[in-house]
């Protein structure tokens, strides 16, 4: 394997050859670092986009040494030249402009640092290959996004036509997103907006925070059954912050179960790195037809599960 640490300077990497990798070919270990492919590699050397201690021009095939340090500037995600992986995921409906796709827990939407391989950008290319251009490059169209730990529909675009109009009823909040979510702790009132501000945190760069200087954000919510300890809840978002439902409930004491990063317990060793989110039913009006579909996704088998154990202790 080879390891990497994030630079400073945005888009750039440096690559350590670990001693397993040494006298490999240069660009088959990027490429397989960060899930490209090999030529989009060669591309990146010819743009002096790749060095080393010693050179700014490298060649593909030389061979690196353990502990050889490699700094890559990458482009935009949304323009690399992935090379296609199987990833798991389910096709809940499908068109010759969109997919609605039901995203399991722990998947990646998009290659990003730390994730550049197994996201579900890789598994949509592996499946499909009549992908329309975006930015010149044959790819899925990401409409929208859902955390790594959050389950459940999402949109794809298959050009960039469907995109523009898919994106556009986002950003006028046209879209009907509803999530499944389980709580730690009770809330008593049947139903509610929470409208706080959310911006990143200023103490975690991993985190996101109600903030004052944010970007406006509403969560709907409405409670569907209760336990002593645990409330099962319906949450409607008509704005999309990063980490949006998770920061809402984080902050007036109701950390969704499972969610570590906002001060949940762990979910159990079932299902380590699960979080009780999932993303339940999706509306949006059809680019193509003008008519409006609607899409819903059960709970995944470990969250019924889950469910299960809690009511068989009783409600509250």
């Amino acid at each position: 394997m080879i390891a990497g640490s994030r630079l400073p300077d945005s888009g750039c990497e440096v690559v350590i050859v670990e001693e397993a990798e040494a006298g490999n070919r240069l660009d088959l270990l990027l490429a397989r670092r960060f899930g490209v492919t090999r030529s989009f590699i060669k591309s990146l050397m010819e743009q002096g986009s790749v060095e080393t201690a010693t050179s700014k021009k490298i060649k593909a095939g030389i061979k690196v040494a353990a502990g050889q340090a490699i700094r890559v500037c990458l482009p935009a995600p949304a323009e690399l030249d992935l090379d296609p992986e199987e990833v798991p995921f389910r096709v809940v409906y499908e068109d010759r402009h969109l997919l609605v796709i039901d995203k399991p827990s722990g998947i990646v939407v998009h290659p990003a640092p730390g994730n550049w391989r197994g996201t579900l950008v890789h598994g949509l290319l592996h499946r499909y290959s009549d992908w329309g251009e975006f930015n010149s490059v044959r790819r899925p169209g990401i409409v929208h996004r859902l955390d790594a730990p959050t389950s459940g529909l999402l949109v794809v675009a298959r050009d960039q036509w469907t995109l523009d109009r898919l994106q556009q009823q986002f950003k006028e909040r046209q879209v009907n997103k509803i999530y499944l979510a389980l709580t730690e702790g009770v809330i008593r009132h049947p139903s509610g907006v929470i409208s706080l501000p959310i911006g990143r945190s200023s103490s975690d760069r991993l985190r996101m925070a109600v903030d004052a200087a944010g970007k406006p954000a509403s969560t709907e919510f409405k409670v569907l059954w209760r336990t002593e300890n645990n409330t099962f809840i319906q949450c409607r978002i008509p704005t999309g912050r990063t980490h949006q439902i998770r920061v809402h409930l984080a902050h007036i004491g109701r950390p969704i179960l499972g969610d570590a990063l906002y001060g949940s317990a762990p979910a159990g060793k079932d299902i380590p790195g699960r979080l009780f989110l999932h993303s339940w039913k999706l509306s949006f009006r059809h680019p193509a037809t003008g008519e409006t579909v609607s899409f819903t996704c059960p709970l995944p088998l470990e969250l019924i599960s889950q469910l299960r154990d809690i009511l068989s202790k009783g409600r509250g």
